[in-house]
């Protein structure tokens, strides 16, 4: 039926229910009491709990209170790029164990200080997958499929939009007015083609390849809702 089914706990900052991925590690309080019993109530209402842009304390105390597969849906791999909107081996596996999916996105935050390719989304989805296993990883691009024709013009919104959300205070580290918010070589309605195109020519079989493109958020929702 309709409806709400997906919640996000957190996004950059602190909330009633816990912290994200921008605070300090001494300034993220954990999932709150009423953090957990957010999880509780949202897992008997069969929604599922997206853990995306939780702090690190916070996606870890939600992980021990969950008693359901929970999400993180859009995220990357800190092994590999060590900022604060990634998460570490431990929460790919914990997540795993749940038997929940991390969704790999097209951000700029899969390579530190410069623009991530599609080699880099390949590279997060192969670590992933070598750390939680191929029914654990999806994707989770977190922008559009529509294609950008005018790249100049979109670097220069990119500015003016990272500047305005560092003034805002909603920014992660890792935005950069130089590095545009998705992958240049992985555009538009065939990116998936590409990227299952390029995970063939890397020895990864039709299975796995697509249990990663979609089935595995498939079943994940199949189980929650």
């Amino acid at each position: 039926g309709l409806g709400v089914k997906i919640i996000q706990l957190t996004y950059n900052n602190c909330y009633p229910i816990g912290c994200g991925a921008s605070m300090p590690a001494d300034k993220d309080t954990g999932l709150t009491d009423f953090g957990r019993e957010a999880v509780s109530a949202l897992e008997e209402a069969r929604v599922l709990v997206d853990l995306s842009h939780g702090g690190a304390k916070t996606i870890n105390g939600a992980l021990e209170a969950a008693k359901r597969p929970l999400a993180i849906t859009h995220t990357g791999c800190r092994a590999l790029a060590d900022l604060p909107r990634n998460v570490s081996d431990d929460v790919l596996k914990a997540v795993a164990d749940k038997g929940g999916v991390c969704g790999i996105y097209f951000m700029p935050f899969l390579k530190v200080g410069t623009q991530p390719y599609a080699e880099e989304v390949v590279a997060h989805i192969e670590h992933a997958v070598n750390v939680a296993g191929e029914d654990h990883v999806g994707i989770g691009c977190d922008n559009s499929v529509t294609q950008v024709d005018d790249m100049p013009a979109y670097y220069a919104r990119t500015k003016i939009e990272v500047a305005e959300r560092a003034r805002r205070g909603v920014s992660a580290p890792g935005e950069s007015g130089d590095i545009v918010p998705l992958i240049p070589d992985l555009q538009g309605t065939d990116k998936f083609r590409k990227l299952a195109s390029m995970l063939a020519a890397r020895g990864h079989s039709e299975t796995r390849i697509e249990k990663i493109m979609g089935k595995n958020f498939l079943r994940l929702f199949a189980e929650v809702w």
